[in-house]
């Protein structure tokens, strides 16, 4: 690919947005952050919503910003952000509702209500999904239950970033990755699963043909034009699920590795031509999400780095201000596998006084209680390093391939004792970039779809030629055996 394109990746994740340039030049790829702002749920009484004015506010700055520095000659924009969540649009495009946060306890019970109604054998076969209350399936149901007006209202829905790109662009569509987190979309006939969304009473009519990424979908409205100083750039969506545009980055070929999208969430899993939907993958709660270059990833979701931004949020209203370079530092000084956490136990889920809920854990399984920030948080990073141990061996038996590495993207890639600790777990080499993998997968998406890139795999060879990775080999500790067995008797599937 001869000469230098421009890209702007605007990459929202549940604890922070930014705007990043790409720049491709010599088969590589360079990176320039150019905004930077916080992103998280807002309390309105006992419900949490999203920010989703002040956020296209932000990325409209990053827009701003990086045209105001390094020029206008932009080859495309592009943006992503987490799963799920939604907006619903009622007559004359208006929003009905600011969207809800995934945490909003709304769904709390809702999962169990709908599973009464459609089988959660049934919801599995036609959608290959795994099973979350914050999963918008039952987001939907709970509005059925609750708030029916808000669905005879509408007229369609808008994935979170699919709503940013119609804002964008003037133009609506419901990409692909983003849709099958929904648990709404079959992947067996390629489009929405209408009839689990009939039998819960969620009107079909609110969904539209799914597009697949790498689509370009428009082009910046005149009027978004007007106010970044710019003209009307191409407007492509990538894989604007932010795993699925990570997954874009994994610099690896084959078959025999396993990939973890680390931050807030982990996400775990391995690439496959199809969906993998058996009664033993639905019984590990597995989920095929749809990826890059038809393909699917089928992974499981982990509750990531959450407990530990939780922890810090709890300590930095106590006064206690530490940044993660420091939490990591206690952690490693602090005894290893004197007690471990089912991270994904559903206490953990809500924001607040994460501390509190790790020692309850503790103290509910009669395990030793940590008193000091270093060992919570040891406690948490030894139990989500198992937490790893346990999904790969669900994936290689569901899966019949041996996984002999693994691949770590993402910002927890960052965090070197986390790193370690899994290649020590699992018994495998861990392999750790790139950093900003989601904003990279979303950058190269972008050039396949602008024609100026070929497939993924040159893709790929790219992120190889761009950025050295960090290579962690596992050592050996006695401690490991008899804390995994212990962290199998708390694990919930």
């Amino acid at each position: 690919m001869a000469g230098e394109l421009k890209f702007v990746a605007l990459d929202l994740g549940a604890e922070s947005g930014r705007s990043v340039l790409g720049t491709i030049k010599d088969d590589k790829l360079s990176l320039k952050e150019t905004h930077r702002f916080v992103n998280g749920g807002i309390c309105v009484g006992k419900d949490i919503f999203w920010d989703s004015l002040g956020l296209f506010s932000e990325m409209k700055q990053g827009l701003r910003k990086t045209i105001h520095q390094f020029g206008g000659d932009i080859a495309g924009i592009g943006l992503d952000t987490w799963g799920v969540d939604f907006a619903l649009l009622g007559p004359n495009d208006v929003v009905l509702e600011n969207p809800h946060h995934y945490r909003d306890d709304r769904t709390d019970g809702v999962m169990d209500a709908a599973l009464q109604i459609v089988s959660r054998k049934s919801v599995y076969d036609a959608t290959g999904i795994q099973f979350m209350q914050i999963n918008t399936l039952y987001q939907l149901y709970s509005i059925v239950k609750n708030n029916p007006w808000l669905l005879d209202t509408a007229e369609r829905m808008l994935m979170m970033p699919d709503l940013f790109n119609f804002w964008f662009t003037g133009v609506k569509t419901n990409e692909f990755t983003e849709a099958t987190t929904s648990q709404m979309f079959n992947p067996k006939t390629g489009g929405w699963a209408k009839d689990i969304m009939e039998k819960l009473g969620i009107p079909v009519k609110i969904v539209g043909d799914v597009i697949q990424p790498g689509t370009v979908i428009g082009k910046l409205r005149p009027s978004v034009c007007e106010e970044i100083a710019g003209t009307q750039i191409p407007f492509v969506a990538p894989a604007t699920h932010d795993t699925g545009s990570a997954v874009a980055a994994v610099p690896a070929s084959g078959e025999d590795y396993a990939y973890i999208s680390s931050g807030t969430w982990s996400l775990m899993g391995i690439e496959t031509s199809k969906p993998i939907i058996s009664d033993k993958a639905l019984e590990w709660n597995f989920t095929n999400e749809g990826g890059v270059g038809n393909t699917y990833r089928f992974l499981r979701n982990i509750v990531g780095l959450w407990l530990v931004q939780e922890c810090r949020r709890f300590w930095a209203r106590e006064g206690k201000e530490y940044n993660y370079t420091q939490i990591t530092e206690m952690a490693a000084a602090a005894e290893p596998f004197r007690s471990v956490l089912d991270t994904d136990h559903s206490s953990f889920l809500k924001p607040g006084e994460m501390p509190i809920k790790i020692r309850q854990f503790c103290r509910n399984t009669k395990q030793p209680v940590p008193e000091t920030e270093g060992a919570i948080i040891r406690a948490a990073l030894d139990s989500l390093a198992l937490k790893y141990r346990w999904v790969l061996e669900g994936l290689e038996m569901l899966s019949g391939r041996k996984l002999n590495r693994i691949h770590i993207i993402g910002g927890g890639t960052q965090n070197k004792l986390l790193c370690q600790l899994t290649a020590n777990t699992t018994g495998r080499q861990v392999i750790a970039g790139p950093v900003e993998a989601t904003a990279t997968g979303n950058i190269l998406m972008q050039a396949i779809g602008l024609g100026y890139i070929s497939s993924i795999a040159e893709a790929r060879q790219i992120v190889s030629n761009s950025f050295e990775p960090a290579v962690y080999d596992p050592k050996p500790d006695a401690r490991i055996e008899d804390a995994y067995e212990k962290f199998k008797g708390f694990v919930e599937s």
